[in-house]
């Protein structure tokens, strides 16, 4: 008797800790989409105050992506030593500093360093937040990680918005990332206090770190399918609706937030799906539905269908992250935090294979024929979803 009256408040706080690290764990999505979100509407910001030319312009933002890939060789090790927990805290102050201080620089040559540590800050801060959200899926028994990529998106839409409205209001860029940043930094610091302080290690490899081989490596492309495709849309979409459909430019830019919201919305709405059907099918169909979809868009080259069609692009596109960044942690030997580093590192080139590979295929033949770049990137998430590994209630 007394032993059970000793075991209930310990499951009590058990379960208030989990829900407070859901919680937590939100906030630290936003605020990498809110981050994300005002860096990309910023990007032109970077080359007007510094005076860049698109060759200089490249190289920030090849300096940010080498940034991203040379953290994720060793962002493994440095979760399992310091907890997703102590690394999401410094991974996200660190990226709300290079932020603040992106604009500031007293000179084109300080940029591209911070630029380098903006990008292995935010890996660290990503694949961090990732782990802490397959640890919570793990003890919780229960699907959160579509709620927390939704949360992420709307994030992003949330700073781009933001940094639209400041613009529009005068305030100068270089006060907004200022701005921006800060506050983001306090949510980062209040927020990691409610995250799990570690994860469990009952049944975690002690292999920290995986090189992309076998089955890391077929979910590792999985993901750079969907990332290329997710990119191309953010990148193109807009581009294709002004000049291969005739939209004028405000109405065209309908176009991405029909797409960016569409993809929201099915975030959130795929861990209901999660627990009731099959990983293997969500992406099978999700694959299809986008794959079909950009092609109707891209054949009937009608401007209701394509709003349409971008949404639908959208929701299918959706489920690649929350889907694939959960079954990468299912691959046995490694710990979560490698597996979803090691994937990450395929994916993540998929936004910078993206928009040059859009590029030169519209050079070479026209802007609608480069976009089928989507509709096999799709086809591709829908015959490698038969690799997807089985949960444990599959």
């Amino acid at each position: 008797m007394n032993t059970v009256a000793h075991s209930i408040p310990s499951i009590t706080v058990a379960q208030s800790s989990l829900v407070r690290a859901r919680w937590s764990t939100r906030a630290q999505f936003v605020v990498l989409g809110i981050v994300s979100g005002a860096w990309g509407a910023h990007v032109p910001s970077v080359k007007q105050y510094y005076q860049l030319n698109e060759a200089s312009l490249s190289m920030t933002l090849l300096a940010f992506a080498v940034g991203v890939l040379f953290s994720l060789f060793f962002v493994g090790r440095v979760v399992a030593r310091l907890s997703a927990r102590i690394s999401a805290l410094i991974g996200g102050l660190l990226v709300c500093a290079a932020l603040s201080c992106i604009l500031l620089a007293p000179s084109f040559a300080f940029v591209l360093p911070i630029a380098f540590l903006f990008g292995a800050a935010a890996s660290l801060f990503d694949v961090s937040i990732n782990a802490e959200g397959s640890e919570l899926e793990h003890l919780g028994k229960r699907q959160i990680m579509g709620n927390l990529h939704g949360m992420f998106s709307t994030g992003g839409m949330a700073g781009a918005a933001l940094a639209a409205v400041l613009l529009r209001a005068g305030v100068e860029p270089w006060q907004q990332l200022a701005g921006i940043g800060a506050t983001m930094a306090v949510v980062v610091a209040v927020a990691s206090f409610g995250m799990l302080e570690t994860h469990s290690s009952d049944d975690e490899p002690k292999q920290h770190f995986a090189w992309p081989r076998g089955l890391l490596l077929v979910l590792g492309l999985l993901i750079l399918a969907g990332m290329i495709a997710e990119g191309v849309m953010y990148d193109w979409s807009v581009l294709y609706l002004k000049q291969e459909i005739g939209m004028p430019q405000a109405q065209a830019a309908l176009g991405y937030a029909v797409f960016s919201a569409a993809m929201a919305l099915a975030r959130f709405s795929t861990d209901a799906l999660r627990r009731r059907f099959s990983e293997r099918r969500l992406l099978f169909v999700g694959g299809c539905v986008a794959a079909t979809s950009m092609a109707v868009v891209l054949i009937s080259r009608n401007a209701p269908l394509a709003f349409v069609g971008f949404a639908l692009v959208g929701a299918g596109l959706a489920l690649v992250a929350p889907v694939l960044f959960s079954a990468a942690t299912r691959v046995p030997g490694v710990s979560r935090a490698a597996a979803i580093a090691s994937v990450t590192s395929i994916g993540y080139a998929g936004f910078m294979i993206g928009p040059p590979l859009i590029g030169g295929l519209a050079h070479a033949s026209s802007l609608g024929v480069a976009l089928t770049v989507v509709v096999f990137s799709a086809a591709l998430l829908a015959y490698g979803s038969r690799f997807v590994p089985l949960r444990k209630d599959e």
